[in-house]
């Protein structure tokens, strides 16, 4: 939102996120993944691979909030986002990565 990305690391959620502004590059390119989501199925992708089954990788999901909706998927394994929002999730992890 407006420019920033907000980055918590607990996935509990007791810690206070952190908001981080980003180039105005970066921020083009998530708009531009974004806007090639289609949100009403983001409910209904299917995970590439099932490694979270058995502890082999971390579950993840991703949530949109736009427009006072929000939308999420399904979980999938951490690093292996379903193909539609691969770019977009693979871009927001970078900003992660930078902390």
């Amino acid at each position: 939102q407006d420019q920033k990305v907000t980055i918590s690391k607990d996935r509990s959620g007791n810690d206070l996120p952190e908001a981080m502004k980003i180039s105005d590059a970066d921020w083009k390119e998530l708009l531009g993944y974004f806007e090639t989501l289609n949100l009403d199925s983001l409910a209904t992708l299917k995970a590439p691979t099932e490694k979270r089954f058995h502890d082999g990788a971390a579950i993840a999901n991703l949530k949109v909030t736009y427009k006072d909706k929000t939308y999420q998927t399904v979980a999938f394994d951490h690093g292996y986002p379903p193909a539609e929002i691969k770019k977009l999730v693979d871009k927001i992890n970078t900003f992660a990565k930078k902390e």
